[in-house]
């Protein structure tokens, strides 16, 4: 964004908001409500700034700042949610940790960046409410798993499972997540069913072998329904999947490798498609045992894999049309 005149560095937390002006060397804070949204707006315009020549910026904290974005977005101010690992990395070393610091500190990020942030596009409200329903299905996942391992341990030492009364409740509580389990998979296929082009991505990034229904809908959140994110590698390098090189002058030449800092959950989900894909795809399990037979590395070739779906995904999403196995047409 190109002249600007000042910078406002915004400190989010659950009932506040810290504002730094970077230029006037102000702070105050406010509610993370409505009327606290709106007192902000008064006080900056109070600065006699133009709207057009204020850029904001904070951190991206979830539920908390979801508010805040939809209120500057509504406002068509331009604003940037961003990484808080970017800030936290950009700002150096620093000693003081405090919510106004936080927001100096972000405020000075801005700044600098003035001219190269781009202005944040927040999800739609059916995202969010695809992601509400999604968190709670993880939820359930999570409860399930746990009353299981309590139930099997408790199975080494009850002799009559199906008259004690601690194996008894457990039974009854385990049917209950479940039965709310598939109540709100069902309820989210409803929602996506109620978006046309939503549904139309889901069905086509569905037609890939190995992904699933979970995999399907957490590609269509992580990617803002394939809008966040420029192309396949992007989403890769976003994932942790993307190698990079590893050399520095002429004593460091390691081989390429993928960076620590990544989304763990969406990785996970793709190695088990990864897997999946390698035992139902023939093209891929062909690929696979070649490559292996040539002595690459087993994790190096699920890797690679891991990029192949992924692209495959973005490829489906471009083309418009499902995808198709090519030796389906083979003589």
């Amino acid at each position: 964004m190109k002249n600007v005149r000042e910078a406002v560095g915004i400190d989010v937390s659950k009932n506040t908001l810290d504002v730094q002006l970077h230029c006037k060397k102000e702070h105050k804070v406010f509610g993370n409500n409505k009327k606290g949204f709106e007192e902000l707006e008064k006080w900056v315009l109070k600065q006699g700034l133009d709207p057009s020549e204020v850029i904001y910026c904070f951190e991206n904290t979830g539920w908390y700042s979801i508010q805040l974005s939809f209120f500057l977005s509504a406002k068509k101010y331009f604003f940037v949610c961003e990484n808080p690992i970017v800030i936290k990395r950009s700002i150096g070393l620093k000693r003081e940790k405090s919510d106004k610091a936080d927001a100096a500190n972000i405020a000075h990020y801005a700044w600098l960046r003035r001219e190269e942030l781009k202005c944040t596009v927040p999800p739609s409200k059916k995202l969010l409410e695809l992601q509400r329903m999604m968190s709670l299905r993880e939820q359930l996942s999570k409860q399930i798993v746990s009353l299981k391992n309590v139930r099997k341990g408790m199975l080494t030492v009850v002799t009559a499972p199906s008259t004690d009364r601690t194996v008894v409740i457990l039974d009854q509580s385990l049917a209950g997540l479940e039965k709310q389990l598939k109540k709100i998979e069902k309820e989210m296929e409803q929602l996506i069913a109620s978006q046309k082009q939503m549904k139309h991505n889901y069905d086509l990034v569905l037609s890939v072998r190995g992904v699933g229904k979970i995999l399907a809908i957490q590609l269509i959140l992580h990617t803002h329904n394939f809008t966040r994110f420029m192309n396949a590698r992007q989403f890769s390098a976003y994932c942790g999947l993307a190698p990079y090189p590893y050399q520095s002058g002429t004593s460091i030449k390691g081989k390429p490798k993928v960076h620590s800092i990544s989304d763990k959950k969406m990785k996970s989900l793709i190695n088990t498609c990864a897997v999946s894909a390698v035992q139902h795809d023939k093209e891929l399990r062909a690929y696979y045992l070649r490559r292996i037979e040539e002595g690459k590395p087993k994790m190096l070739v699920l890797n690679i894999i891991r990029n192949k779906i992924i692209a495959r995904a973005f490829a489906v999403i471009e083309r418009g049309t499902p995808f198709v196995e090519l030796n389906q047409f083979a003589a």
